[in-house]
């Protein structure tokens, strides 16, 4: 038998640096294609509904497959999921990178997704297992700061790349990455003690991805076909009938991917809302105000990726700097005030008008990622304490659902919103049907030079006001639906939860 190890050793920080740097590179990856959007369109011939899918299609599986995968790499081992993870998020990246079809190019993502889910899901547990003592605090303080990181660094990261190389890099540079990664978990991560006899609630997992799925695509198509029409009353009966089967599958399974009976405390429920709210209203509009600042006001996409960063790293200086503090005040106030800052902020961006410049979006992106950051170090930690020791890691996989969830739906509705805008105010001035939802998906230039030269300076001047005042009312529906989940979330929290 292998001696113990003393309380405060560590094997090292190698172990640390590769789930550090797979989780870098899975949480980039659900912002790093922003900026790079208005290129891939004309490149892939890409309709709006394919650019939110090449958004969504990531965050859709990852925020599905987080709880069933945990549930797994209880089962095979938590090293070896990581491992599997870096393998197929590298694998998938490449054949994004390569994609000669957005059809293609979607699907990948997809997988990507399945691979995120799989390190997401398993990180925690690989620095509890491989770190002790002291050592272990610093360790998660470096994961922690990572995640604000990447958050941080997507936007940039894919407009030097986008800019500098080609769209297609924002996918092949986690090939490098990943390779890496495996390399040195391989060597440096140590296996946690697998569950015996543990069973893994197959038949919720699968309701669970196919309730999501149909939900995405349910208000995906409700944006462009409208509510009543078969292809949004088709998937939305799907996403009834899965959250049913849900329901009823979690409500008897003796070891459930999410325990039912913890909704019912109203403390967690109120947790979760925050989460998805939070990742909705914060991050939901940003892909189209990155189309607005390149193929509107012709931002390179670095300079978009400029814009955007004030977001994150606001966000990352206020959750470092204030994490302690907000850990000693009540989970429902911390919240209550992060949702009012995203609702305040949201509505200072939603002040655009033609003449607008991209200075205009500052203030407001400040202000979300203060509230971003206020919330960020709480959410956790209040999901933790809202259930018995022996559910936390079900409430840590829960809370990261909501939030990609959340996200998910985010764009979706706030999609929805922003080209119906578009073809509401371009609809008497463009001669081609699909322009308007050209002009949404970033292919304003292309619509300028199909038109006639006499008539471009009056459709260009069009096409400003339509896009801008789009992009204001999207703001202006994402902050009231963050005054919806400051609501919902003082009505659930109405104390502090006990550990």
């Amino acid at each position: 038998m292998a001696a113990a190890r003393p309380p405060d050793s560590h094997p090292g920080w190698a172990g640390l640096a590769a789930v550090c740097l797979g989780t870098f590179m899975l949480l980039v990856d659900v912002t790093i294609v922003n900026v790079a959007l208005p290129e891939m369109a004309p490149a892939l011939g890409a309709s709006f509904s394919d650019l939110q899918w090449i958004v969504t299609a990531y965050a859709l599986t990852l925020a599905a497959l987080l709880l069933l995968i945990g549930s797994l790499s209880d089962v095979v081992g938590r090293r070896r999921t990581y491992l599997a993870g870096l393998g197929v998020f590298a694998a998938a990246s490449l054949a994004c990178g390569l994609a000669p079809s957005v059809d293609v190019l979607i699907a990948a993502r997809a997988v990507q997704g399945v691979g995120g889910a799989a390190m997401f899901a398993t990180s925690i547990a690989l620095i509890s297992a491989t770190y002790s003592g002291s050592a272990r605090g610093v360790a998660f303080g470096i994961w922690s700061a990572t995640n604000g990181a990447a958050a941080s660094a997507g936007p940039i990261v894919g407009g030097l790349l986008t800019q500098g190389l080609s769209w297609r890099w924002v996918f092949f540079v986690n090939v490098p990455l990943g390779l890496v990664a495996i390399a040195v978990a391989r060597r440096a991560l140590r296996e946690p003690p697998v569950a015996a006899g543990r069973r893994i609630d197959w038949a919720g997992g699968i309701a669970f991805t196919l309730a999501a799925a149909a939900a995405t695509v349910t208000v995906m198509e409700a944006g462009g076909e409208g509510w009543t029409s078969a292809w949004t009353l088709g998937p939305l009966a799907v996403a009834v009938l899965g959250l049913c089967a849900f329901v009823a599958i979690e409500s008897r399974s003796r070891a459930p991917l999410l325990d039912l009976g913890l909704l019912r405390r109203g403390t967690l429920t109120g947790v979760l809302i925050a989460a998805a709210f939070l990742m909705a209203t914060a991050f939901g509009a940003l892909p189209y105000a990155s189309i607005w600042l390149q193929s509107v006001l012709g931002l390179d996409p670095v300079e978009a990726g400029l814009v955007i960063v004030p977001l994150s790293a606001s966000a990352f200086v206020v959750a470092v700097a204030g994490g302690r503090l907000s850990q000693r005040i009540a989970p429902r106030r911390v919240f209550g005030v992060a949702l009012a800052l995203i609702a305040i902020g949201d509505v200072l961006q939603a002040g655009l008008d033609g003449g607008s410049e991209w200075p205009r979006l500052l203030a407001g992106v400040v202000v979300v990622g203060i509230g971003v950051g206020v919330a960020s170090p709480v959410l956790a930690s209040a999901a933790v304490d809202a259930v018995p020791h022996d559910r936390a890691g079900m409430a840590a996989g829960a809370v990261n659902t909501a939030r990609q969830f959340g996200l998910v739906l985010g764009i979706a509705v706030l999609g929805s919103v922003f080209s119906a805008r578009i073809a509401d105010r371009l609809g008497g001035e463009l001669r081609r049907s699909g322009d308007a939802e050209l002009v949404a998906s970033g292919g304003a230039r292309t619509v300028l030079d199909a038109a006639p030269v006499a008539d471009r300076a009056q459709l260009d001047g069009a096409i400003r006001d339509a896009v801008s005042a789009a992009l204001g009312t999207t703001f202006l529906i994402a902050s009231l639906a963050a005054l919806l989940g400051l609501a919902l979330v003082l009505a659930l929290l109405r104390t502090r939860p006990a550990g």
